[in-house]
């Protein structure tokens, strides 16, 4: 099997860095750019040190040169910077795998458009596990469709910017598509003061930031006498950065389109 070449956005980050340890570790892949800000003092830099292993790799800003010489290019970046490098990728014919949440409106538009002319696989999370929980929230919201509250409950770490995850919204649209319902008129992001009783149709989210917390989701079903809780909890970040290059390889077979991991799963 061939192996595919990565460039991974945001080296040096959190998740930069895991992904970079996944690659070094998979024999069907080979890291062949890493990338960071301007004003990153990681420029220059083994990419591979970043994780301990060095690997010959130096840590640029140049995109365009970055994207080169590469099959593909992950980023779990933020979303200003992932649209500055989706522009690369377009330009270069380079495929793209997109973990970054956040994006308004135009954003998710300019991932559609790129989508024409390059293969995307574009998810909120990249977990095998999680894209898992989907399919059993659907099947979980047909059984449950009437007599059962719904509430979508996660947990990040202090530094997620965005709220609530794109994970916990994606599960949201997942419950309400299987009800029939539009999210963006049954959805309710925490409640504060006099609420009034609880519309039956409701989806509400809560989203907690504290300490190192990866990722915890959960769906409650909250019904008389009785509640079902579907939840996923991620112990480190590898179950994204593995995902990502299950959709990677996925990737190598396709010239456009863009996918989300259930296609990447064959879970459609």
């Amino acid at each position: 099997m061939k192996k595919i070449r990565y460039a991974i956005a945001g080296s040096a980050g959190r998740m930069g860095r895991t992904l970079i340890e996944a690659v070094l570790k998979n024999e069907n892949a080979t890291l062949a750019a890493a990338l960071e800000h301007s004003t990153s003092p990681f420029l220059g830099k083994d990419a591979g040190e970043l994780v301990g292993s060095p690997c010959g790799v130096p840590v640029s800003c140049d995109i365009d040169a970055a994207l080169a010489h590469v099959d593909c290019l992950i980023d779990f970046t933020r979303p200003e910077a992932t649209l500055l490098h989706l522009a690369a990728c377009k330009k270069l014919g380079v495929s793209i795998i997109i973990g970054t949440t956040g994006f308004s409106t135009d954003g998710k538009q300019a991932i559609e458009a790129a989508a024409q002319k390059i293969p995307v696989v574009f998810a909120p999370n990249m977990a095998v596990g999680v894209n898992a929980v989907f399919k059993l929230l659907a099947l979980a919201a047909k059984i449950l469709d009437t007599g059962y509250d719904i509430e979508v409950i996660e947990s990040h770490h202090r530094h997620k910017v965005d709220a609530p995850s794109g994970t916990a919204l994606r599960m949201g649209e997942v419950v309400a598509q299987a009800l029939g319902q539009d999210l963006s008129e049954c959805a309710i992001y925490g409640r504060q003061g006099h609420t009034g009783e609880r519309p039956t149709t409701q989806i509400g989210f809560s989203a907690i930031r504290g300490g190192d917390i990866v990722g915890d989701h959960t769906v409650l079903f909250a019904g008389e006498g009785e509640r079902i809780e579907i939840t996923h909890k991620a112990a480190s970040r590898m179950s994204y950065a593995l995902g990502a290059l299950r959709a990677g390889r996925f990737l190598q077979e396709k010239t456009q389109g863009l996918f989300d991991m259930q296609d990447v799963l064959g879970l459609k």
